[in-house]
């Protein structure tokens, strides 16, 4: 199944809820700022346990248009409320916080799992727009006034 960003995305006992992504041309400032490859991508997300046991969730992928996989980053510095590479829910418990990728600005689908064993694994997506004019750093410079 695919969701869109902001809907409750269900997958066996998980329900995770896409809430905001930010682009960033870096992370921190001065001689510690991180540089990416491409750009960064801040995906803020809710993960909400709606079973009876502890769910592990592992790091997740973003798939683009032509189903290239680009797998979460597993170093958070200078993410504020970063999820941690250990993502424990207890029942009835939600874990909100971001996940950081390293990706060319495009359009996305993120992949979300029930935290299940790789062979029985319940998988669905939420689509993660490229929403440029939300992001000053994306959107492109305004016109030059004309002059008389």
């Amino acid at each position: 199944m695919t969701f869109k960003m902001g809907e409750r995305a269900s997958v066996g006992k998980l329900i995770y809820t896409v809430t905001e992504t930010e682009w960033k041309p870096t992370l921190g400032d001065g001689a510690s700022a991180r540089v990416p490859e491409h750009r960064f991508l801040m995906v803020r997300v809710n993960i909400t346990n709606s079973g009876a046991e502890v769910v592990h969730v592992p790091l997740l992928a973003l798939y683009n248009e032509g189903g290239k996989e680009f797998r979460e980053l597993d170093n958070g510095e200078q993410v504020s409320g970063w999820l941690g590479l250990l993502r424990r829910v207890s029942p009835a418990e939600t874990l909100q916080g971001a996940m950081l990728f390293d990706v060319p600005p495009a359009a996305y689908r993120l992949q979300i799992t029930d935290g299940g064993d790789l062979e029985n694994e319940a998988i669905s997506y939420v689509e993660i727009p490229l929403q440029m004019e939300a992001d000053p750093v994306l959107a492109e410079p305004p016109a030059l006034p004309k002059s008389n």
